[in-house]
């Protein structure tokens, strides 16, 4: 049974942006104080990623571990109502996400996933940004 009532579901679900969100600020804002400067979501390259760096060809994607299921991690685990329409939902997500990143690497593109239960170490994210910018 859902703790929350349907209408609060709704609002709760309406209120879910795909840009914009805390992980993604924490990650911009960590490349910039770095230094790096880069373009957003740039809908002509596959996936849109979050964060662009056209001269070095490589992008930057910020994860929800919801979302795009995370591994192993807490806040992937799936609903426990509705499991039969969230499932393919969000496996359809995570296809679409290896797919975007194999088209890029066709296309002579580095990526980088970034989840959002890493961005609570703003520290370790800043080493693995500079790690991937620099290599």
């Amino acid at each position: 049974m859902d703790k929350l009532s349907p209408a609060e579901r709704s609002e709760n679900m309406r209120r879910i942006r795909s840009r914009n969100m805390k992980p993604e600020l924490i990650v911009r804002s960590l490349a910039h104080q770095l230094g790096y400067r880069f373009r957003l979501h740039r809908k002509d390259l596959p996936g849109k990623p979050d964060l662009v760096f056209p001269a070095r060809r490589k992008v930057i994607f910020v994860h929800g571990c919801f979302w795009h299921q995370h591994e192993g991690c807490i806040d992937s685990r799936l609903p426990k109502t509705n499991a039969a329409y969230w499932h393919p939902k969000l496996m359809r997500n995570v296809e679409r996400d290896a797919a975007s990143i194999k088209a890029l690497r066709s296309a002579k593109w580095r990526s980088l996933v970034i989840w959002e239960c890493e961005t609570k170490d703003e520290e370790r994210v800043a080493k693995k940004i500079k790690r991937f910018l620099e290599g």
